[in-house]
């Protein structure tokens, strides 16, 4: 079994174990006439079987030799590894004969102090994605092996070498030498409709060719820490061994790889995670050039609009990306970006929400120039910028003690000197309590209040002056800790 990752949310653990998708749903004769050509081909090509319902035995005899088994092994400097024996999945992988993380193979007697030393074994899926031996997987599968092993549905065997892997999409580029090898379609994922059938191929617990299908249950689902992944959602039954196989739709192309799973038990509990093809072979044809992935960076820490913040910049709407900092020196700063500015397009594609914005850029690569379109001071503008390379944002932050500030609702004191070219500021306010709109906002103590409006705070008089013209609705720019972010305050 592959290393897996894990998430957690509510209450769930995500387990990066390994994915699958779904088929997508056959067309009524009265829709068909009115659908996209796309979804006319796959109706024509997958035609209902005697209940009614899609076929699936055609379009796996023509993918299925494009999907392979991939198998691992990792080289440990020593002492004892593998699946815990009170883990659920040890007694099953026994069971059946399915190679163990860390054990030998069923006959051969462990031998602790052998040349070779302890080894962790893994499993997985893939697809070959060009004649000449390319294969694609997830970066976790193959991540930190010693040997990687692809087996086709012909039974051959190659030892594969990784090209590259990008841990960010959880994509990994494989090689083998072959030739005439047969190689998957690569679909549309971004024309994919929620409700289409899908079809996920892998080996599941190291059954290969396993076949499971379902729907897709959303698109551009946004996961804890993955803001590189628009995932398509399927309820396609996906376990342990379906990481890095392919999810076709009914016309037999790909459309994703299957990465993750939410779970409670580690096993499939109806929600699983596909990485759109186009991510996919984006990273591809950057893993196959330099052996790694080059991003573009714009400088900025961003944050998510809501109506009241929108209102407060007098936008019509909460789209787009607001800028809470911009790095000194970096390609924003360059470019003139100001916190307070709102990102509402990236070469004319609209930024829906801040979450769009890191892939958006990231797809980019760096010295690429662009045209962002920005909200300030009630208007819009177009601002020129050239990217630079991917690289980390942080910044610090400070606490004080006391003096009053009004309607507002916070006690504070002035931002010391010293902090403030720290910081990178002329001034603020360091809160020390919270009460009334203040505390309703979501200010908290400890967070230093930077500015009004957009309108940087010198010092505490002229706090007082901004706050008393801003009226019943403003947003205030605040440090908290290793951010900046915008707070949205109403007076009633």
């Amino acid at each position: 079994m592959s290393k897996a990752r894990s998430l957690f949310i509510s209450g769930l653990c995500a387990a990066a174990f390994l994915l699958g998708a779904g088929p997508r749903p056959a067309l009524p004769e009265a829709a068909a006439a009115s659908a996209t050509p796309a979804a006319a081909a796959a109706v024509a090509r997958l035609a209902p079987g005697r209940y009614g319902l899609p076929d699936f035995a055609d379009l796996v005899d023509k993918v299925g030799p494009a999907v392979v088994n991939i198998s691992t092994t990792q080289q440990l400097a020593g002492g004892r590894s593998g699946i815990n024996p009170n883990d659920p999945l040890y007694d099953f992988l026994r069971r059946f004969g399915v190679p163990i993380p860390g054990m030998p193979p069923r006959g051969r007697t462990p031998n602790p102090h052998g040349e070779d030393g302890p080894q962790r074994r893994g499993i997985g899926s893939g697809f070959i994605v060009s004649e000449d031996g390319y294969v694609l997987t997830n970066a976790h599968v193959v991540s930190d092996a010693t040997t990687v092993t692809v087996k086709l549905s012909d039974k051959r065997e190659f030892q594969a070498k990784v090209v590259g892997s990008d841990e960010r999409t959880d994509v990994a580029l494989l090689k083998i030498d072959a030739d005439g090898l047969p190689a998957v379609t690569i679909g549309d994922a971004e024309n994919t409709r929620v409700g289409e059938w899908v079809v996920a191929l892998g080996s599941p617990f190291g059954f290969e060719s396993t076949v499971t299908a379902g729907i897709i249950s959303a698109k551009a689902r946004r996961l804890p820490d993955e803001t590189y992944v628009p995932f398509i959602q399927t309820d396609v039954a996906i376990n342990p061994g379906n990481s890095g196989g392919p999810l076709f739709n009914l016309a037999g192309e790909v459309i994703g790889i299957n990465s993750q799973i939410y779970s409670r038990s580690g096993g499939f509990m109806g929600i699983s995670f596909a990485i759109p093809i186009d991510v996919a072979m984006n990273v591809k044809e950057q893993l196959q050039e330099f052996g790694k992935v080059k991003r573009g960076r714009l400088g900025v820490l961003i944050q998510g609009m809501d109506e009241d913040l929108a209102q407060s910049f007098g936008l019509p709407d909460s789209t787009g990306a607001l800028v809470a900092r911009v790095e000194p020196d970096s390609a924003a700063d360059k470019a003139g970006l100001q916190p307070g500015d709102v990102i509402l397009e990236v070469n004319g594609d609209k930024v829906g929400e801040s979450s769009e914005l890191p892939r958006m850029i990231g797809e980019l690569r760096p010295g690429t120039e662009i045209e962002l379109k920005v909200w300030r001071d009630e208007r819009s503008r177009k601002v020129e910028v050239t990217l630079g390379a991917m690289g980390e944002e942080g910044g610090p932050g400070t606490i004080g003690r006391g003096e009053e500030a009004g309607k507002l609702g916070i006690t504070g004191r002035a931002l010391a000197e010293a902090d403030a070219e720290e910081l990178g500021v002329k001034g603020g306010i360091v809160i020390e309590s919270v009460s009334g709109p203040a505390a309703k906002a979501g200010l908290l103590e400890g967070d230093i209040v930077l500015a009004l409006n957009n309108q940087p705070i010198t010092g505490i008089s002229q706090f007082r002056k901004l706050l008393d013209a801003a009226g019943n609705r403003f947003a205030l720019l605040v440090q908290r800790n290793e951010a900046r972010i915008f707070v949205a305050v109403r007076i009633e």
